[in-house]
């Protein structure tokens, strides 16, 4: 039983690291509660759960890459820019927005990043920026997330295709957190993942672990090989914490247990409590004072926002 335990012991990693992402998840913890308490319109889809995928790649990726994202994006953008004033800002429509308010929680674009809530619109636009890079920017790639009800949607096909055929330098994260919105993947996908990147000759790689630094170590060099014309898919087998937008999880009890003890944040809290104790206080108060700031902010304007300002 202890050679099990100290083989699930995630490993401790650097402050920098946990900061982020702890400040990924009081965020999304955050907005969870501004919105039930009505304090913002719309929608919002956390990625509680799903914190470390995002972090693990951070260093990975240069600041030439360029990454698409998706509705599930928060983490993505905090990973790249480390900005929670921005973007929470753009959500809250307060001056200081990323995007002057007008993008909100799904659709944001600063410089070589953009999420959106259309799911798949993101692959073919990906795969044509991954091919003006292999012709104007070599060594540079394009990373694009998406999730496993994405699947579903024949751009995927489309762009891996040509990804495939023409040695693009893209870099395809999956987060399959085994449900679709509200369908679970055993019930709208036939086959894997795997084997529908193997169709068209692209390299495919598991990831099943949470450990920042074990993930990170395995990808580096498939990273690098995108970056020669070798297109990947990294499918993260992971877990999502919360429901799929604010409010709607319709998953029996046993499916959000499960998640839970999947947990990373619990898991980190256990093998690392001095550390973990030490900072999560901190970036918790972080992340109050941000909301309380933000909310004091006039709301934004456009014509005051055309181009983005550090907060």
């Amino acid at each position: 039983m202890t050679e099990i335990l100290d083989r699930l012991r995630l490993s401790r990693l650097g402050d920098d690291d946990l900061e982020l992402l702890l400040l990924i998840r009081h965020f999304e913890l955050k907005l969870l509660e501004l919105y039930g308490r009505g304090d913002l319109n719309g929608t919002t889809h956390t990625c509680l759960g799903q914190e470390y995928v995002p972090v693990a790649l951070a260093p990975l990726l240069g600041e030439h890459d360029h990454v698409f994202s998706n509705h599930r994006g928060h983490g993505h953008y905090l990973a790249r820019f480390r900005d929670p004033h921005g973007l929470l800002a753009e959500i809250m429509g307060r001056q200081g927005a990323v995007c002057g308010g007008v993008g909100g929680s799904q659709h944001i674009h600063r410089d070589r990043y953009m999420s959106t809530g259309v799911q798949g619109e993101s692959m073919p636009v990906a795969a044509g920026v991954a091919l003006h890079l292999r012709r104007a920017e070599s060594g540079v790639l394009a990373c694009v997330y998406i999730g496993d009800g994405t699947w579903g949607e024949g751009a995927v096909y489309e762009a891996l295709n040509l990804a495939s055929l023409w040695r693009l330098p893209l870099l395809v994260v999956v987060e399959n957190n085994g449900i679709a919105q509200s369908t679970p993947t055993t019930a709208q996908m036939a086959g894997s993942v795997a084997s529908r990147a193997a169709a068209f000759g692209v390299t495919h790689h598991l990831v099943v672990s949470t450990d920042v630094n074990e993930i990170r170590t395995s990808l580096e060099e498939p990273v690098a090989a995108v970056r020669a014309g070798r297109p990947l898919v990294v499918e993260f087998a992971t877990h999502r914490l919360g429901p799929h937008s604010k409010g709607d999880d319709i998953r029996p009890a046993d499916a959000v247990q499960a998640a839970r003890d999947n947990d990373w944040y619990v898991r980190y809290a256990n093998d690392h409590p001095d550390q973990f104790h030490r900072l999560d206080g901190t970036i918790r108060a972080r992340v109050e004072a941000i909301a309380e700031e933000i909310a004091a902010r006039p709301p934004s304007r456009w014509e005051a926002s055309s181009s983005w300002e550090a907060s």
